[in-house]
């Protein structure tokens, strides 16, 4: 082998110590002591280029056409870094801040977007900081013992006993599959007791889950990845307000347990994400028992009325659940990601729990060291249980409840407004903060047909979006396209959604026009 020359020898050297000079430049950004005031430094020079921006914008979106926005993003070379925190501040509010969808702005009206309060922001800053992984005790000691008090608070306000637990997770997706994951488990162990250790796969086919069909779609998803496949969903007809038909469910399941099939579990739906819509919880759970069956309740939307003050009596029965889901981003007001699932037996947690000889070894379990890993299907997670902490520490439940009551209170007002308007079309009576309705103009006195509706209210809501002026959501009821409000902004006005609706009727009398004049 030939040994390198002196001029390669010379150029290595050369091209080691520029790598270690570049090492020792890169630890001046590591958080730590020394650092502490570069730290404080260039995190305000963020927070000040946010608040800025906060202040200075009049309108949730500017419009900006994705392929104009993904060349701007493309256009950035990633090997080259910029000189400073302060060039790439000024780079991002191009690239991003300046074409936000910000929902703190009145006239964001679309999604389970919530604007935030300040007391979440800074337990984001401290946990982003320290950044604590809650997987094991030894990474993770004061927030361990947070997340657990928030955790039994939640339990209480629920109305679960002392024997309640649960965990944090990264929503309520991921909430409502660790629930259905553990139901699945308790169903799959009860079979085995009767029919000894059959492999899990050859019990799996006689597995159903019950729910209306204006539940989250996660429970498709969920039920495809635990290997049931997305038909052991059986879809349970709703009432007109949206409320799952308990009748309904007694026939499902009777016919089910006739065909041999096992009622997994049955989910209930405390807020569907269109209707707003609470499933009558305690005629359900009497269905639930009497078929030995699973009740969760996915509460991701309307967990929040656990703290309100006028609205709480629309969880009546959510106590009788065997599990349920909270999104604190929604209704809590908190940033994401922030969601906890909950059951009522705490001993329930052990059918996602496994123990690993490098992080969690059941020696530690049984030493009683309170690894939170035990109880996640997720292993690296964040503390976002300090955001909650700190809200309720600085403002407290009823401050959160009164936000809250307050988005209801305006959604039940718009809801009068919109079934007064000869124009428009509620789909069915507010329950929380969401109102499903379309525009549907009169021509010579008689409303526009079905299916003009169905192609003017989805180019509405295009043209909104693209005008940045306002966001409202879409969706379909019985087929046909509607328009759809969430409100979740206690400082937004009856007069603030008043304009957003008059700028649909005139963005819809627009397209109208503009349709009869090519038809000519």
């Amino acid at each position: 082998m030939t040994s390198p020359s002196v001029e390669e020898r010379i150029a290595q050297e050369q091209d080691f110590g520029s790598k270690v000079e570049l090492a020792l430049a890169a630890t001046n950004q590591l958080f730590n002591a020394r650092n502490s005031p570069s730290y404080v430094a260039q995190v305000l020079q963020g927070v000040n280029a946010v608040s800025t921006k906060v202040q200075r914008t009049a309108q949730p979106f500017t419009g900006v056409a994705h392929a104009e926005l993904k060349a701007k993003v493309g256009a950035v070379d990633l090997e080259r870094p910029l000189p400073d925190t302060a060039a790439a501040l000024e780079e991002l509010d191009e690239l991003y801040l300046k074409d936000a969808i910000y929902f703190h702005d009145s006239r964001y009206a679309a999604h389970l977007n919530c604007p935030v309060v300040i007391p979440a922001l800074v337990g984001e800053a401290v946990l982003s900081a320290v950044n604590s992984s809650m997987d094991t005790w030894d990474q993770s000691a004061g927030a361990t013992m947070i997340e657990r008090r928030l955790i039994d608070w939640t339990a209480e306000r629920i109305g679960f006993d002392a024997d309640a637990d649960g965990v944090f997770t990264s929503g309520g997706s991921q909430s409502n599959f660790q629930a259905l994951l553990i139901a699945r488990n308790h169903a799959v162990a009860k079979l085995r007791a009767t029919h000894g250790d059959v492999r899990l796969p050859h019990l799996l086919d006689r597995l159903r889950i019950f729910t209306s069909v204006d539940s989250h779609f996660s429970i498709q998803k969920s039920a495809s990845m635990l290997g049931l496949g997305f038909d052991a969903v059986i879809a349970i007809p709703t009432a007109e307000d949206h409320r799952m038909d308990p009748t309904a469910l007694a026939a499902a399941l009777a016919e089910a347990h006739d065909a041999g099939l096992v009622p997994m579990a049955v989910v209930a739906t405390a807020g569907t994400t269109d209707f707003g819509s609470v499933d009558p919880l305690s005629e359900l759970a009497a269905l639930v028992r009497a078929y030995d069956s699973w009740l969760h309740v996915d509460a991701a939307y309307g967990g929040g009325l656990i703290v309100s003050g006028r609205y709480h009596h629309l969880l009546n029965g959510i106590h009788l659940a065997d599990s349920v889901t909270v999104d604190f981003h929604k209704t809590f007001f908190q940033p994401v990601s922030s969601s906890a699932v909950l059951v009522r037996s705490g001993s329930m947690m052990g059918h996602v729990t496994y123990y690993a000889d490098y992080l969690n070894p059941e020696s530690a379990a049984k030493a009683e060291i309170p690894n939170q890993v035990d109880k996640s299907i997720q292993t690296t997670r964040r503390f976002d249980a300090l955001k909650l902490w700190l809200t309720l520490r600085i403002m407290g439940a009823d401050a959160i409840g009164a936000l809250f009551d307050e988005a209801i209170d305006l959604a039940g007002r718009v809801g009068t407004l919109l079934a007064d308007d000869p124009e428009f079309e509620l789909a069915a009576a507010p329950q929380l903060s969401t109102l499903v309705f379309r525009y549907r103009p009169l021509v010579d006195g008689v409303a526009i047909d079905e299916d003009a509706a169905d192609a003017l209210n989805p180019a509405i809501r295009a043209a909104i979006f693209a005008s940045g002026k306002a966001v409202v959501a879409g969706t379909k009821v019985a087929g046909r396209h509607y328009l759809k409000f969430t409100l979740l902004n206690a400082e937004a006005s009856l007069r603030d959604i008043q304009e957003i609706i008059e700028f649909i009727r005139r963005t819809g009398a627009s397209l109208l026009a503009n349709t009869t004049e090519a038809a000519a």
